[in-house]
């Protein structure tokens, strides 16, 4: 995602809406994908029903009643697994991943164009809302995807759903007038609401699953708000009270009077800072810093289990913070200042290019320091010649030609004066050119690391397109990521995502086996493909590998003479290593047949044609019937290349790192043989 600005202001309320939904619907595809090994995971289901809820309050934040409708449908379907009414089953995640695409696709659409193209998919998200209410209800998916839905949800009803009518205190033509806080407050105030009433229900039933679920949502709903305004004290609070609730849920506690006042006393701070103005919201949360400190510690006190004495003393502390307010800022402002800030691509690819260019310059002042220290050398040669003159003159001829003793000490003491301002200077020059290199290493980092991004950030479509291809093939595939969190640049990271999507379409077409195959040859039934990244020598090494078949060299090596790429002769000559290089010459495939997904000729070639043009290597290795293995070597930037630099004849050359194999110490004797020099090494 490009950033416009560097604040929240500069963002449509759309904008922020599609930053929302594209969030959550990664969490809900990677949750899907989870719930398919582990049905009944109770934290799965709990991350799938926030993510569903929070698209739904940025949804009625924008005033898009269809995609609250089909988010709250989504919600009810992961609540009622919750509560084990039903088990989802293969067809049930196919539905749901449905619905996740259905959100994706709604975070990508233009703002200008949202109504008609809300408009066109009306059919389809109203029969998916139908069927997740068939779902949620205990009937299975076809009792309403095979029919139309019926009249009353064919037609998106204008008016959110009753609950919800609270927060829609102003007509969807009045939301562009209203600030970020204007919003924040009337969902904190409508929030605030329910989990005044519930938690005073749950004194009555403290474990009434309905009561704790509201309770949990109404939490994370206002965390997701706070976070939206950039309200990061609140947004721990909220946070805070939203983990006592799952852990009430879970059974992990039982919530008593004491621990309902604590959560009341924070239901009424977070209710006077929805009544605040906006101009002295952020002035009124910073003098109760302390006293949301304290809240927060009794919250998390809680939901792990303490006695409610260590954590009810903190909550009185406010009367304190009046008191002082102005004196002692609290602990933890030190946690709040590191926080993301939005920076403009532009002016990042900017300072990209000025530490690109101070880490190059700094590099030239080691080689200017040295040039003085060779002047410094030749100047001590003259001083000792110049030395020894005088002694044989003071040998010879004390006054000889008349040049007198007097002007030959006199011009002694210059040069010793010459020799100490270059010692000093340098000495000075060395000094300063470390401290250089240091500075532009650091800043070179730093703009680097600011650059980065986890790996799993340019790979979340990956596990979801693996499972659905392998079982539009008939393959069971377990995919595994390991190194997900290691940092990456955003331009290789952009531009390695083709290459790897044909790297794992090909291992699950024509790479790994068919369930009964694997079991003929004594393997388990499901195969395992392997994505591997981590940062090696000062590289960036992406591994994709497999358990399959692996590749027949003899077959390649027939298929590139059947080509006329190379004779027989010197087919037989080649290693295994330069035979597989083949495979990624433009239309080159050994599939004797073509398929929807290979056999073109053209997948490797891409991989080989994209690694080259961030200047890195892909190496393939194989072992009939264990498996192949494609390795990508990468830089770790674009911004700077770095260079092993050799000096011949006073020229400075620069040697990419990823064209050298290794280095060699040669002796200086160049030696001719027939004409043509040699070294010996």
């Amino acid at each position: 995602m490009t950033d416009k600005g560097n604040d929240l202001s500069s963002m449509s309320m759309m904008d922020l809406f599609r930053q929302e939904a594209e969030s959550h619907c990664a969490a809900l595809s990677d949750n899907l994908l989870s719930l398919e090994r582990k049905p009944t995971d109770p934290e799965v289901l709990a991350s799938l029903m926030r993510a569903a809820h929070s698209i739904k309050g940025a949804a009625r934040i924008v005033d898009l009643p269809v995609v609250v409708e089909l988010a709250h449908a989504m919600e009810d379907v992961f609540v009622a697994a919750q509560d084990g009414k039903l088990v989802l089953g293969r067809e049930d995640i196919d539905l749901l991943l449905q619905g996740m695409d259905m959100l994706d696709g709604i975070g990508r659409v233009a703002e200008d164009k949202m109504t008609a193209w809300l408009a066109g998919q009306s059919t389809a998200i109203n029969t998916l809302v139908a069927d997740f209410k068939t779902l949620a209800a205990g009937g299975g998916k076809k009792s309403a995807a095979g029919k139309e839905a019926p009249p009353d949800i064919r037609t998106v009803p204008p008016p959110s759903p009753a609950p919800e009518k609270k927060t829609a205190r102003q007509s969807p033509a009045d939301l562009s007038s209203m600030s970020m806080m204007d919003l924040f407050r009337q969902e904190a105030e409508s929030h605030c609401a329910t989990l005044s009433d519930n938690l005073l229900s749950l004194e009555r039933k403290p474990t009434d699953p309905e009561v704790l679920a509201s309770l949990m949502r109404a939490a994370h709903s206002i965390k997701g708000a706070a976070r939206i305004v950039d309200l990061p004290v609140v947004v721990e609070l909220a946070h805070a009270m939203e983990d006592v609730f799952v852990a009430a849920q879970k059974g992990d506690i039982l919530l008593g009077r004491d621990h309902i006042d604590i959560l009341l006393k924070g239901v009424d701070l977070l209710t006077d800072l929805a009544r605040q103005d906006e101009n002295e919201a952020i002035a009124w949360l910073k003098g109760r810093e302390k006293a949301i400190a304290s809240l927060v510690t009794a919250c998390k006190s809680i939901s792990t289990g303490q006695e409610v004495a260590a954590a009810s003393p903190p909550p009185p502390q406010p009367r304190e913070q009046v008191k002082i307010k102005p004196e002692m800022p609290p602990p933890e402002e030190a946690k709040a200042v590191d926080r993301a800030l939005r920076v403009s691509a532009e002016g990042m690819n900017r300072l990209m290019g000025f530490a690109g260019e101070v880490q190059v310059e700094s590099r030239w002042l080691p080689a200017f320091a040295h040039k003085v220290l060779k002047l410094k050398r030749r100047q001590d040669d003259v001083y000792r010649r110049l030395n020894s003159y005088l002694d044989k003159v003071r040998a010879s001829a004390p006054a000889a030609e008349g040049l007198s003793n007097n002007d030959l000490h006199d011009l002694l003491a210059r040069m010793d004066i010459c020799r100490s301002l270059v010692n000093e200077y340098q000495a000075e020059i060395e000094d300063h050119a470390r401290r250089a290199t240091e500075i532009s290493h650091h800043l070179y980092h730093e703009v680097i690391a600011n650059r980065m991004r986890p790996f799993a950030d340019g790979i979340r479509g990956f596990p979801r397109m693996v499972r659905d291809l392998a079982r539009e093939l008939g393959k069971e595939v377990e995919f595994e990521i390991i190194g997900s969190d290691t940092l990456v640049d955003r331009d290789i990271l952009d531009k390695i995502e083709a290459p790897l999507n044909h790297l794992l379409r090909n291992a699950i077409d024509h790479g790994v086996e068919s369930p009964p195959e694997r079991l003929r040859a004594g393997k388990p039934e499901k195969a395992l493909i392997r994505l591997e990244a981590r940062h090696s020598a000062g590289m960036l090494n992406i591994v994709v590998s497999d358990d399959g078949y692996g590749i027949d060299i003899e077959k390649l090596r027939r298929k590139v003479i059947d080509k006329k790429m190379i004779d027989e002769e010197m087919a037989r000559d080649l290693r295994e290593t330069e035979l597989l290089d083949f495979l990624f010459l433009p239309n080159f495939s050994t599939r004797d047949t073509v398929s929807k997904v290979s056999g073109r000729g053209v997948g490797l070639d891409v991989v080989h044609s994209a690694v080259h043009e961030v200047r890195g290597l892909v190496r393939i290795s194989t072992k009939p019937g264990a498996g192949t293995t494609f390795e990508m070597q990468l830089p770790l930037t674009l911004s700077v290349m770095r260079s092993l630099l050799v000096e011949i004849c006073d020229e400075v050359y620069a040697f990419p790192l990823v064209a050298i194999d290794h280095v060699i110490r040669v002796q200086g004797e160049i030696k001719e043989v027939e004409g043509r020099q040699y070294v010996t090494f």
